[in-house]
């Protein structure tokens, strides 16, 4: 995928609205040095070109009760497509799902799962993963802790082309 032109003024604006999605237009111009009309249209057109794909609300997990995190190695039977398809829109529909990527060898996906407690972690393991349909493997690491979280993509690396 061929990367969009970016000066340095739009790689500031997205930096600051990584760290801060809520700042006011009036005070990401003043941090990336132009005056507000300007800013407000490089915003629009950030998001028009799908570099900006929304703005969200980073809660803390184990604050509101969600104790427990996991990441589940899963292996299909089938690497078809349209298997491969059908397992994506099935891990769409389950909440304690919070990520989900494909991998390059011998594990097919992983995903990354909350819970409130291990029991409703078991639950879900036993109850809608295992058995969902293509599945062939499931291996689970329940995290210890988490010792880095930086959503988002490091800006601060890409270059004015």
């Amino acid at each position: 995928m061929k990367r969009a032109k970016l000066d340095h003024i739009d790689l500031q604006i997205l930096a600051e609205l990584q760290a801060d999605g809520r700042i006011t237009n009036v005070d990401l111009a003043s941090r990336v040095g132009i005056s507000a009309p300007p800013c407000l249209r490089r915003v629009r057109a950030l998001e028009n070109a799908g570099l900006i794909r929304g703005y969200h609300a980073d809660l803390n997990g184990r604050a509101l009760g969600f104790e427990v995190t996991v990441f589940a190695m899963v292996g299909l039977h089938s690497q078809a497509e349209a298997d491969l398809k059908a397992f994506e829109a099935e891990v769409a529909t389950w909440p304690l799902v919070r990520e989900c990527h494909m991998l390059n060898g011998e594990i097919d996906f992983i995903l990354k799962c909350v819970a409130p407690d291990l029991s409703t972690f078991q639950s879900f393991l036993t109850e809608k993963l295992t058995p969902a349909p293509n599945v062939a493997s499931v291996r689970t690491s329940l995290t210890i802790r988490q010792s880095k979280h930086l959503p988002g993509v490091p800006v601060e690396m890409l270059e004015e082309e």
